[in-house]
């Protein structure tokens, strides 16, 4: 049963306090997390699949409904999106091609060529140019996770922060840099 500060957290939720998003987050991100480690049984995935749930909830906590328990509303977020990366790695398919399979010796060289390395590399500077754009400690985080992979547990070391100010904070960037790019190329549509 939803107790009266709940309630009164997804109001504020709804009204965009970002405190009151703090609050939820560290209320049901463990329930959210171990459900989703019993689905997966991977400590990555589950993390990652739980930041991406409650992305996903806090982007469309208005169309929350108060009639359904908060904690079952996000625990149909976590198994939809657990299902999605599911399905996407069921769709990569991998060839053998030892030499037994002589049928695949005329397959095209898919390597990298050189044009290939320069526009990954010019993309790349692109992104780097709109991580610029964040505040120095979303700039920091995505460095830290995304460029340097560490955990969010190495990360929380290094930052000396909690945990799951961690995650609040990589979950707010990758969220911020999203819009951040989105405006770009909308801006970049409409000439």
């Amino acid at each position: 049963m939803k107790t009266s500060a709940t309630h009164q957290s997804i109001a504020a939720a709804k009204q965009g306090d970002q405190s009151a998003f703090t609050s939820l987050l560290n209320q049901y991100w463990s329930e959210v997390y171990h459900f989703i480690l019993k689905q997966s049984a991977n400590e990555t995935d589950a993390e990652d699949i739980t930041i991406e749930t409650f992305s996903k909830a806090f982007s469309s906590i208005e169309s929350y409904d108060d009639s359904f328990a908060f904690n079952t509303w996000l625990l149909t977020i976590a198994r939809n999106t657990h299902i999605d990366l599911i399905r996407k790695r069921k769709n990569v398919h991998f060839v053998d091609i030892s030499d037994e399979n002589q049928q695949y010796n005329n397959i095209i060289d898919d390597s990298d060529t050189i044009e290939d390395e320069l526009i990954r590399e010019q993309n790349l500077e692109i992104f780097k140019n709109y991580i610029r754009l964040l505040k120095p400690h979303y700039q920091e985080v995505i460095e830290l996770r995304f460029f340097q992979e560490l955990s969010y547990n190495e990360i929380a070391q290094i930052l000396n922060e909690p945990l799951n100010n961690v995650k609040i904070k990589i979950m707010r960037a990758k969220k911020l840099l999203a819009e951040i790019i989105l405006k770009s190329i909308d801006q970049n549509f409409t000439i």
